[in-house]
């Protein structure tokens, strides 16, 4: 099976400009080829991670990979699907950002002997003549086709500022300056890119006169339709200390039913064949050994197995009903948050992160959400005692510890 064959088994192809080339470049490990992450914040997460394990499986295949850290683009923010403008980020923030997102993708690209680049747009895009890129760039670009593009359907309603309408063609210029630099021939990103994929090809071909290609990748979407790697919580990141090794496995150990083999496909690199046999006979508990197995797989990937591997002993330790609290994610609230030894319980949900606000807190507490140490809280007023360890239970799957400090 070649790379681009299991490529389309899994589910990952969405859009191509070139499918015979395409598929000639990456079977053949003859692609250099760039995915863009612009730094929004000060760690990648779920959403990013389908980007991170295409890089992974086509750089196994000998093809090169360039990540592009949006040091420059992430000055303006795209607004592609997006209702509002994104909030402006300053120029230290972003360069905070671009160095957190370095040291994670190394867990996932191999960066040794030249193996893979990371450069950043910053470099070229910040010391960009406005009137040269005008007269050099802006000149190949339709107004009118720019705003054809579903991605600004949007923002058109409310109001497409200049300042965002610039940003295809910085994206475009970005691939084009690859290709010079690089040898860049492939630019790979999220379906929501088409629009500004297609104007780098095009630039590339109107002001060179070569042939470079785009692909995109299916949108990591739940059965309802909806991104996943959210919660309530907010998004579920790749940093530890954003999104705990636990809390990650338990995202995945609990997507639906409907989605669990497409998340093995897509983003894991169990292989397809298991896969598929899998598949074949998920009906009752099977579907919970497919997602142990997800859970297991992708928090190896971005935590490592000793991390995997203690989220699977807690969470088949408390869904056994062993009780075991060794790797529950845990909050220990300082004495002096405490009356008389206690807590209200409003207050321990939300310092807990297990509700974003209190009023939140009150619904969980009176929909008989809330048990700790397995007694179920009703009464959105009690005070809950804290003298050595508790066990919250938010639901069915969702377990804290807490201790006092």
């Amino acid at each position: 099976m070649t790379v681009f064959e299991e490529l389309q088994r899994r589910g990952l192809i969405a859009q191509l400009t070139d499918e015979e080339e395409i598929k000639n470049l990456i079977n053949e490990g003859k692609a250099t080829f760039y995915i863009g992450f612009d730094p929004t914040a000060d760690s990648l997460h779920v959403g990013h991670f389908m980007a991170l394990c295409l890089m992974k499986r086509l750089q196994m295949a000998g093809n090169k990979p360039i990540v592009l850290l949006g040091g420059g683009t992430g000055m303006i923010g795209d607004p592609s699907g997006k209702s509002d403008m994104r909030k402006m980020l300053a120029p230290e923030t972003i360069q905070h950002n671009v160095a957190c997102f370095k040291k994670q993708m190394s867990r996932f690209i191999d960066f040794s002997e030249g193996k893979a680049v990371a450069v950043n747009n910053a470099d070229w895009l910040l010391d960009l003549n406005y009137i040269d890129l005008l007269r050099e760039v802006g000149v190949h670009f339709s107004v009118n086709r720019m705003l054809s593009h579903e991605c600004y359907k949007q923002r058109w309603e409310k109001g497409l500022t200049f300042f965002e309408l610039n940003y295809m063609i910085m994206q475009s210029y970005d691939f084009y300056r690859l290709y010079l630099d690089y040898g860049c021939n492939m630019q790979f990103g999220g379906d929501d890119q088409w629009a500004n994929m297609l104007g780098g090809t095009e630039l590339i071909r109107r002001k060179l006169g070569k042939d470079a290609y785009a692909m995109t990748i299916t949108l990591l979407l739940n059965s309802e339709g909806k991104k996943m790697g959210k919660t309530e919580k907010g998004a579920v990141w790749l940093d530890p200390e954003k999104t705990s090794p636990y809390d990650f496995f338990q995202y995945w150990r609990n997507v639906a039913d409907a989605d669990v083999i497409k998340c093995l496909k897509m983003l894991t690199f169990v292989p397809i064949e298991q896969i598929e046999e899998m598949e074949q006979h998920m009906e009752g508990a099977e579907f919970n050994k497919a997602k142990e197995l997800l859970a297991h797989e992708l928090t190896a990937l971005v935590h490592g197995k000793a991390e995997a591997d203690k989220a699977l002993e807690a969470a088949r330790a408390v869904f056994g009903g062993s009780g075991s609290s060794e790797n529950m994610p845990s909050t220990e609230i300082p004495a002096e948050q405490l009356t008389d030894g206690a807590v209200d319980v409003l207050s321990l949900l939300t310092e807990c992160a297990l509700a974003p606000t209190k009023s939140e807190a009150r619904r969980l507490v009176q929909q008989g959400g809330i048990s700790i140490n397995g007694e179920k809280i009703t009464d959105p007023k009690a005070m809950i005692a804290i003298d050595g360890e508790l066990i919250l239970k938010k639901g069915k799957k969702v377990f804290h510890k807490v201790t006092k400090g």
